[in-house]
């Protein structure tokens, strides 16, 4: 990871958001192993309820295209896109950008309702990281409270499955953060105070692992 942009993306989020300095650390960390996580062939599994799968969702917006760099494809893979289909391949060539996988795990509604009536509403996201879990895989789990049984349940099973876990929770860290690699616990209680100060937080973390792989490619 380049050091240098690191320390900028976090100094100047911790200069905007002063309450956020003393969790510095572990947001650093977090992204370290996100890059790993992606270096290896992993991806990202998201979840959260309310606020927080709305969160989930935003945040793989913010992974899966570009952000604030350009991410052109390969220029080998451009060339196989124009050999097999010539002006549409051009197109689709021009076009297209790299991702950095993530999945929201809020956002296969069918399915939620389908573990909700035939299984157990509470085991929505875990389930979900049971089929699509890897080893190389990072579960990011966000809670404000870090007390949200279906969360907790996705930790545990993620780390049955030797996934590392991020929780991006509120200032106790709740009972999920036992379950946590990584906990990034805002200083705030109230939901809204929490939700407020997680929403930079997940923008210093795209901003810091979208410059690593594509930095050169500011736009």
């Amino acid at each position: 990871m380049t050091i240098m942009k690191k320390d900028f993306l976090l100094t100047r989020l911790c200069e905007k958001h002063h309450e956020l300095s003393g969790i510095r650390d572990s947001i650093g960390q977090a992204t370290e192993m996100i890059v790993k996580s992606y270096n290896a062939g992993g991806k990202l599994l998201i979840c959260g309820n309310g606020g927080s799968s709305s969160d989930s969702q935003h945040l793989v917006g913010e992974l899966m295209k570009s952000f604030e760099c350009r991410r052109p494809l390969d220029i080998s893979f451009k060339k196989r896109l124009t050999a097999i289909s010539g002006t549409r391949g051009r197109y689709l060539a021009e076009k297209l950008e790299h991702g950095l996988p993530a999945i929201s795990l809020s956002a296969h509604t069918s399915l939620a309702t389908a573990i909700s009536n035939d299984t157990d509403p509470k085991l929505i996201f875990a389930q979900q990281i049971v089929g699509y879990g890897n080893e190389n895989d990072i579960l990011i789990a966000i809670s404000t409270s870090g007390n949200s049984p279906n969360v907790i349940d996705a930790c545990i099973t993620a780390t049955a499955m030797n996934l590392k876990v991020i929780g991006i929770t509120g200032r106790t860290g709740g009972k999920m953060k036992q379950y946590c690699d990584v906990v990034i616990n805002v200083p705030e209680d109230e939901t809204a105070g929490v939700q407020e100060l997680q929403l930079p937080v997940l923008h210093a973390i795209c901003r810091i692992v979208e410059n690593h792989f594509y930095g050169q490619n500011r736009k």
